[in-house]
């Protein structure tokens, strides 16, 4: 965040060079204001419309993000630090959820029948709840977004998208898609808030259900905003995600898909692989392939694409895990990863070489967990 002298402006720091790549300034109350009233407004209208035409607009609306990738991917490396290798399959990710999730409405939305009953006519109805606002992340910006603007909107509610600091821009990029759709003035809008000011607009009964994607802490804050409120707040909140390699594995495939599990945008992940259990019959096969297969990262800029491993998202985020490591290997783990091997790590920035830790404990942070006995 910076702030100016009339406003504050929500920055988007570049993790491939420290440069400004985006700075918006945050939405004004009148601004607020008005976009909810075009929300709710739009959304009478828009709940009452046929399911095969806000199928129409939506799946325009998917046809234009698509059309936007070539601008998408470079934008997403500046923004988060995506490799460009990689960014096409966040697009095509969106896309194939975003259609699926189009074509199951009918189904899905579908009226219930609870079974006849003599004098009766039963049925259970999903109605919409009404303006939907989704915070999202900056991890996986379009797939964790799209996972409720698509079926909020399909099942006839508005949507509001604040979207995470360090990808401003995806959220333009979702006004763009829904405006060349030619969806209704009012059914889809984004704004640029701080936290106080999406706390604010929950708490103050602006909306109707809250979709939110991100840590913990974040998820404690939509609860305390919405107390009291009687709203839906739908939570995705991170893990702490472990694996398991049994001694019947299929080794090559077990390597290949925890290594890709736990480095994958650079770590950053909500269901990213953080610790490994290995029968000790395949322990040492386990960790010879899999410090083999982790040294033959290229790690450096996002924009080149001969890079596997691109930077954190901002500094501050891989010193907090270099601090980890440290602590790690004070208590006695051993590191088996020279991050001297990887010539773009450089302490204080946000390019961190991958690490492989083993002889830890659950007391500290962990790659690679001990054998088990």
């Amino acid at each position: 965040y910076s702030w100016g002298i009339m406003a504050e402006e929500i920055e988007c720091i570049s993790p491939v060079d420290g440069s400004v790549y985006a700075r918006r300034p945050v939405a004004s109350r009148k601004e607020i204001a008005a976009t909810f009233a075009a929300a709710h407004a739009a959304q009478g209208k828009w709940k009452r419309l046929p399911l095969a035409e806000r199928a129409a607009w939506c799946s325009a609306a998917v046809d234009a993000m698509v059309a936007m990738k070539d601008e998408i991917v470079p934008e997403l490396a500046w923004q988060m630090g995506r490799p460009v290798r990689y960014g096409g399959g966040e697009v095509r990710g969106f896309e194939e959820r975003a259609r699926y999730m189009i074509g199951i409405a009918g189904e899905a939305l579908a009226d219930i029948d609870p079974g006849p009953r003599d004098g009766f006519v039963r049925y259970i109805r999903r109605d919409p709840v009404g303006v939907v606002f989704t915070i999202a992340p900056w991890n996986y910006p379009y797939l964790t977004s799209v996972n409720s603007i698509i079926p909020a909107l399909m099942a006839g509610n508005t949507v509001v998208l604040k979207h995470a600091a360090s990808t401003l821009l995806v959220a333009e990029r979702y006004q763009k898609a829904f405006d060349r759709a030619g969806l209704p003035k009012g059914v889809f809008q984004h704004l640029v808030l701080s936290h106080a000011q999406a706390a604010d607009i929950i708490s103050g009964g602006q909306v109707n259900m809250v979709c939110f994607t991100g840590s913990v802490e974040g998820g404690k804050a939509m609860e305390r905003a919405a107390s009291g409120r009687f709203i839906n707040v739908g939570l995705e909140l991170g893990g702490k995600d472990p694996a398991y390699v049994r001694p019947d594995a299929n080794m090559a495939h077990a390597i290949e898909n925890l290594v890709d599990g736990a480095f994958f945008n650079s770590g950053q992940s909500c269901c990213g692989i953080e610790r490994i259990y290995v029968h000790r019959r395949v322990w040492g096969d386990f960790l010879d392939g899999f410090v083999d297969l982790t040294r033959k990262y290229v790690l450096g800029s996002p924009l080149d694409g001969a890079t596997t491993l691109g930077p954190m998202v901002k500094a501050e985020a891989a010193t907090f895990v270099r601090k980890q490591i440290a602590s790690a290997v004070r208590a006695g783990a051993r590191a088996h990863i020279d991050p001297h091997a990887f010539p773009m790590d450089k302490t204080g920035t946000p390019y961190m070489a991958p690490q492989v830790l083993t002889a830890v404990t659950h007391r500290g942070p962990s790659i690679v967990g001990r054998p088990v006995h």
